[in-house]
């Protein structure tokens, strides 16, 4: 099994399909899910399944609703998008990577995977995701 940090190939086909809209006005909802190390998330990854993920105290199958921090473009060609910290907190989970995707809609369709690079565990603790900075180089979801 093997999880590796990308953008879903099925979230570039739904963008040039129109399918995914994050502007301000949007009836979508966006989640991140997490998962052990057990799971196999990469550029294939179609939509969000809850095997292999991420179980315990202070977490909920499908993970948490996402909010949007920025969506941007910068001075050249690169559109962006980041989110706001996401928290599970009091919790006792251990996950390898997580699973961005958007829940409204029909099929889960995955957006990208984050892979932590090793287990990350909280015993009773805040279990965080802080997303990098938003602009055009370090964005979580970039398009150049």
């Amino acid at each position: 099994m093997s999880i590796a940090q990308t953008m879903c190939t099925s979230f570039k086909v739904a963008l040039l399909d129109g399918e995914m809209d994050f502007s301000s006005n949007t009836n979508q909802t966006f989640k991140i899910a997490l998962f052990t190390s057990d799971a196999t998330l990469d550029a294939t990854t179609l939509a969000y399944a809850v095997t292999n993920e991420a179980s315990g105290t202070g977490y909920t199958a499908g993970g948490e609703t996402l909010t949007i921090a920025t969506n941007s473009t910068s001075t050249d060609t690169t559109a962006y998008i980041n989110f706001s910290t996401v928290s599970w907190n009091n919790s006792s989970i251990t996950a390898r990577g997580a699973l961005i995707y958007r829940s409204s809609g029909t099929g889960n369709n995955a957006i990208a995977v984050l892979d932590f690079g090793l287990n990350k565990t909280t015993a009773n603790a805040k279990f965080e995701i802080t997303f990098p900075a938003a602009d055009k180089n370090t964005a979580i979801i970039r398009i150049a």
